[in-house]
């Protein structure tokens, strides 16, 4: 018995090893397999041009019904109000297989959004206004595939941010400073807007500062573009913040890959070279900041509903060769860590206080411009 025992005991662990050595050699093929849609692409309309005149396709905006996750803080965080409106992209949180693009009315969609507006919206709630619109955002596939189709959610995805950015430009004041944020595939859609609707026109005076976070950046066919600068000081406006975050060792070859095989903003290949990659502990200063520096790091409660600031938890460097924020050794932030020391998830709950301080400090020096610039004036 003993025997047979000690037999099942080295079967076992031949098939675990077995199981990480496919996992270690194809985790990239498995991933696409578990997540790309088999479904046929179906083209969706175009939302009608008043859509989001209203509470219902919001998730987060003055005014709204109900519980607003984008205005929980953590305990001991008061709640501010600086004089920005902020315009937040969420991320992608349709990770079925069953369409190109989510529904809206998807239950555990939703779920996985409320979340992350928790997470990562709440950072933006010192000022005075957070919008975040519902959109029928790309499912997660579309990211791990070559296929027109995946392309196609996008473009889809984006005539819906674009409706909801246009009426938020419509409903805050004129006067008002904007502060524009997205993750991950929302951080994307925020790029496209920055070309589209803010590069080279009047409205590039108002922006305090855009936040496209986790999503590669090209220095060369991206940033040109965009009409602003990057960060490179904390107390700068009209810039650019956005970093991507890896525990060490890092490997970052799958979102590199995801990354490349997108022409840049300029139409053009992008190839190796670094992508834009500014410091949130020092507001891009300097390319490297020690974890004393780290005002507190946001780390979810296990059911995700709440969560606690921890001071200096992790520091951040910008690798010069990649350009990946590095974090150092992994930090115990929860079960979403993806392959390769990929923090993705957690790109903005390990600064959050950093890019909450980062993001009032900026309307407020957006805002002493302008009342400098009216008093000379006068």
């Amino acid at each position: 018995m003993a025997r047979k025992f000690l037999y099942m005991i080295a079967i076992l662990a031949v098939l675990v090893i077995a199981a990480l050595f496919v996992l270690r050699i194809w985790s990239a093929e498995l991933t696409r397999f578990a997540f790309v849609p088999r479904a046929t692409f179906a083209r969706i309309d175009p939302l009608p041009s008043g859509a989001y005149a209203g509470n219902r396709m919001w998730f987060s905006r003055p005014g709204i019904s109900g519980e607003d996750q984008a205005q929980w803080v953590p305990a001991g965080v008061a709640k501010g109000q600086g004089p920005a409106a902020v315009f937040f992209i969420h991320p992608t949180s349709y990770l079925a297989r069953n369409a190109w693009n989510g529904p809206l009315d998807d239950m555990d969609t939703n779920r996985r959004t409320s979340y992350y507006l928790q997470g990562m919206a709440s950072a933006f709630n010192g000022q005075a206004q957070v919008w975040a619109p519902r959109y029928r955002q790309a499912a997660f596939g579309a990211f791990l595939t070559d296929k027109a189709e995946g392309q196609m959610a996008l473009d889809a995805a984006y005539l819906d941010v674009r409706l909801a950015f246009d009426a938020f430009l419509e409903a805050v004041p004129k006067d008002m400073p904007i502060v524009l944020a997205g993750h991950s595939q929302g951080a994307l859609h925020l790029l496209h807007l920055l070309k589209d609707r803010v590069a080279g026109t009047p409205l590039a005076a108002r922006i305090v500062a855009a936040y496209p976070i986790g999503w590669p950046i090209s220095v060369e066919h991206d940033l040109p573009v965009l009409g602003l600068k990057p960060c490179t000081a904390a107390a700068q406006t009209g810039c650019i913040m956005s970093w991507a975050s890896f525990a060490e060792p890092a490997e970052p070859g799958l979102v590199v890959e995801a990354y490349r095989t997108r022409p840049g903003l300029d139409g053009q290949a992008k190839d190796a070279r670094p992508v834009l990659c500014t410091n949130p502990l020092n507001g891009g200063a300097s390319a490297s900041a020690p974890a004393s520096a780290n005002l507190g790091t946001l780390k979810p409660s296990s059911d995700l509903k709440s969560g606690e600031l921890i001071v200096g938890a992790v520091p951040a460097r910008c690798d010069a060769a990649s350009g990946i924020l590095l974090i150092g050794d992994p930090p115990e932030m929860g079960a979403y860590v993806l392959p390769g020391n990929n923090y993705h998830i957690y790109d903005i709950p390990l600064f959050w206080a950093n890019l909450r301080a980062d993001v009032g400090r900026r309307a407020a020096a957006w805002q002493a411009t302008q009342a400098s610039g009216q008093k000379q004036a006068r």
